[in-house]
């Protein structure tokens, strides 16, 4: 039988967003109810400064979800730490909502690093969804279009993230995770996220 919390496209729905994400994080601090949420992304509150509501309103679901299971100093540290820190944070936040992207990092990025290639390609994307297809067979069911926008946020969260140089050449540059950064994720019991994200060279 399937595991439905295995795979999903979800993350397609955007990247790290660091500007919303430092907005909701500080709205979340305030322990806002149903109501006060629906207003944060109205027309007239437009916290997230979008067009369209349902816009504002999709980045915001997306972003408070990848915030389950993390406490109020980790929404502090997105809101109100440095660049790197709050980066580093909504980066641990999306592996850990994301198997998908937390298994590429393993199975693709990792596996390159150690075979001395440099950048990663659409071709290693390609075969890492035929394996997550052995796991998953949902993901067989995934269109083109699907895939490929999925790749295309997945190569933007490295980015951002400093897993990649830029989204262009895609050539690997792995960061250090910062010590405040490592402490924090291990005192909410995310050490396997944490050695997700520490890959050495």
């Amino acid at each position: 039988m399937r595991d439905p919390n295995l795979y999903n496209a979800e993350v397609s729905a955007g990247s790290l967003m660091l500007p919303e994400s430092r907005r909701i994080a500080a709205f979340m601090l305030t322990d806002p109810d149903q109501a006060a949420w629906r207003r944060a992304f109205s027309l007239e509150e437009n916290l997230l400064q979008k067009n369209k509501p349902a816009t504002a309103r999709r980045i915001a679901r997306l972003i408070r979800n990848r915030f389950a299971g993390a406490r109020q100093e980790t929404l502090r540290l997105v809101a109100e730490g440095t660049r790197e820190v709050a980066l580093q944070i909504l980066f641990a936040c999306a592996v850990k909502h994301s198997r998908l992207l937390g298994d590429y990092l393993n199975d693709v990025y990792r596996e390159r690093l150690r075979r001395l290639e440099r950048t990663l390609d659409a071709k290693s994307w390609g075969d890492f969804l035929v394996e997550c297809e052995h796991r998953d067979p949902i993901v067989s069911e995934w269109s083109e279009s699907t895939r490929k926008k999925v790749f295309q946020v997945v190569v933007r969260i490295l980015a951002e993230a400093g897993y990649l140089k830029s989204t262009r050449g895609l050539e690997l540059t792995v960061p250090h995770v910062h010590p405040l950064v490592a402490r924090h994720l291990n005192s909410l019991g995310w050490g396997d996220i944490l050695a997700i994200m520490e890959i050495e060279t």
